[in-house]
């Protein structure tokens, strides 16, 4: 007599579903007290400058300030987005979130998804803490030898990073990887393209953008280390089932 039972998967399962209330409720918050709480700005993660930069910094500008990483920044610039009246930020990155991560969801659990998602945004702020310190270095020689244009060219070291937008890619990589012949239809694009294909798409856009630092005001960096985070867990998880391959 056979056990199995059907269970139908959950349009929004109840992790996918508490990380989108979290976003939305941290943006609403952001939109309305920002003016008074600098909410935005405590929740950023700001790149970690050297004691020699700052002072840099300061010789160069006096009366501005700088701020700079704060180790809970790891985990909140996950959960909050640029605040109104920019909504594409956040409506992007929980419709991307919802789409791809409820299918994972249903599949793993939602404590494995957790987990996941989690790390997945500890490995973008990594990422993109790593390649923001390298080009402070940049910025303090460029200062340091009166370099304008190249004051100009790394100024952008010390902007924050924010949004879910790393886990949100790393979410992307492990369904790729784990539906990777699932066809996607892209925004501009006529025709279905396959998951892996779509993925390896904007891995190579956001390489391309973070090599090139066009200065669009994406962490590309940031969207990369989330993806590879992402790929190299659902690697892991699945190495010894090779039913899972494809």
């Amino acid at each position: 007599m056979s056990t199995f039972r059907y269970t139908r998967p959950e349009a929004f399962p109840p992790i996918i579903k508490n990380i989108i209330i979290i976003n939305v409720l941290v943006f609403l918050a952001q939109s309305i007290l920002d003016k008074q709480y600098d909410i935005t700005g405590k929740l950023i993660l700001y790149p970690i400058l050297s004691d020699e930069l700052k002072n840099a910094l300061h010789q160069v500008s006096p009366t501005e300030t700088f701020p700079s990483f704060q180790p809970y920044q790891i985990f909140t610039h996950m959960f909050a987005h640029a605040p109104f009246p920019n909504i594409f930020h956040i409506l992007f990155n929980m419709f991307t979130l919802w789409m791809f991560g409820r299918i994972l969801e249903n599949v793993w659990g939602g404590k494995r998804f957790l987990i996941f998602y989690l790390a997945s945004g500890v490995g973008a702020a990594a990422l993109h803490l790593f390649i923001q310190y390298l080009r402070c270095e940049d910025l303090l020689h460029a200062i340091q030898a009166n370099d304008m244009a190249g004051i100009m060219k790394y100024k952008g070291a010390l902007a924050g990073a924010l949004g879910a937008s790393g886990a949100v890619m790393g979410v992307m990589a492990a369904f790729a990887y784990t539906f990777p012949n699932t066809e996607l239809y892209i925004m501009f694009i006529p025709i279905p393209i396959k998951a892996k294909w779509a993925v390896l798409g904007f891995v190579i856009i956001d390489l391309f953008g973070g090599i090139s630092s066009s200065g669009d005001n994406i962490a590309h960096f940031a969207h990369l280390g989330g993806a590879l985070t992402g790929f190299i867990i659902v690697f892991i998880w699945n190495k010894t089932n090779r039913k899972s391959l494809y």
